[in-house]
């Protein structure tokens, strides 16, 4: 990772700073809290301080976890200083060989690392172990697993190929795709395929449920796997 510094003078007169974060790729996809001298300098110091200080190094790219940059990613995701130690503490389990993040990196599967913090720190900060754990409302809750994330990408190089294998991206690549699927709410209610027509669909939606083949079992078992684990969903 290149370390997000402040923007130049001349990126600050030309564009918004959410804006500049999004150009030079260093968001998750949402707009980001812009770090300041100020602010990264907090992060550092409820860090131990010492900004060039090397806390490990993350999977697949390998880059340098500094204190500086990890202060930096928790700015960005908008974490509050008191924080630092718990995003510190998960990232030196994760990228610990034990772990193996290069493998949940770099893998083709849905896996994500699941955090689960104990102890007296969660009423600390203010963690939400109750209702709606999963869910939104929580700022410490959502900015934790965000700076996870972000670290993940902008330091570990973590982004998704530019040929994606998950079957509902397929309809979006046109001709290169080798699996067709109709797009969901526009073929469907009469519009036509790759003319510029866009559709919108809104559905109630639950967790994806994984359905996995091993290539050193039987071919034929593939058929099969889909709608053995649909029935099984719908059996519960």
């Amino acid at each position: 990772m290149s370390t997000p510094s402040a923007p130049s003078t001349h990126a600050t007169d030309q564009h918004d700073l959410v804006e500049w974060y999004f150009e030079q790729g260093w968001t998750d996809g949402l707009p980001v809290v812009p770090p300041t001298p100020d602010t990264v300098g907090a992060m550092v110091d409820a860090l131990g301080g010492d900004p060039d200080r090397l806390e490990t190094r993350v999977p697949p790219r390998w880059g340098n976890l500094t204190r500086e940059v990890l202060a930096v990613n928790l700015v960005l995701a908008g974490c509050k200083p008191s924080y630092a130690r718990v995003v510190r503490a998960a990232m030196l389990a994760m990228s610990g060989s034990h772990f193996n993040l290069n493998g949940i990196q770099a893998t083709t599967h849905m896996a994500a690392p699941l955090l689960i913090v104990n102890g007296p720190i969660r009423h600390e900060i203010g963690m939400n172990a109750g209702a709606n754990v999963f869910g939104s409302g929580n700022r410490a809750n959502a900015t934790i697993g965000r700076a996870l994330r972000l670290i993940m990408l902008n330091v570990g190089g973590g982004w998704p190929g530019d040929d994606s294998w998950h079957y509902p991206d397929r309809s979006a690549r046109g001709p290169r795709a080798t699996v067709r699927w109709q797009p969901s709410g526009h073929c469907q209610f009469g519009f036509r395929r790759w003319v510029g027509s866009s559709g919108r669909r809104l559905d109630q939606s639950v967790g994806v449920r994984r359905v996995g083949h091993d290539r050193r079992q039987r071919t034929g078992r593939l058929v099969s796997a889909v709608p053995d684990r649909a029935s099984a969903g719908a059996a519960r």
